[in-house]
């Protein structure tokens, strides 16, 4: 099964239990980066995840970011700079930049 459809599997069953959940999807890359346009990441209210938007090196601040637009309603845009310098020193390999925009799921 492809992960999008994973991802809109769970997000299925979240609605279903009634549970809180924010969407994460890359929407614009500049350069390189380990995944595309459209990649996605569910995150429910007990900060169960599926799907991935990157190598895994940004699922960790886009969950807690998350929690942040499940607990206000309201939707985030934001930048990562993959510059292997400027992101925790990890040499991630992808230095483009990638926006990731986070919408509550009620």
């Amino acid at each position: 099964m492809q992960e999008n459809a994973l991802v809109f599997e769970a997000l299925n069953k979240t609605m279903k239990r009634q549970k809180k959940s924010a969407l994460a999807t890359v929407v614009r890359v500049y350069g390189s980066a380990y995944r595309r346009e459209g990649a996605k990441m569910l995150i429910d209210e007990d900060e169960n995840r599926t799907g991935m938007i990157s190598g895994g090196c940004l699922e960790s601040d886009v969950a807690e970011v998350a929690k942040q637009v499940i607990e206000s309603g309201q939707p985030v845009l934001k930048m990562y700079d993959m510059d292997e310098d400027l992101v925790w020193g990890l040499g991630l390999g992808c230095p483009g930049k990638v926006e990731v925009y986070i919408e509550p799921i009620s």
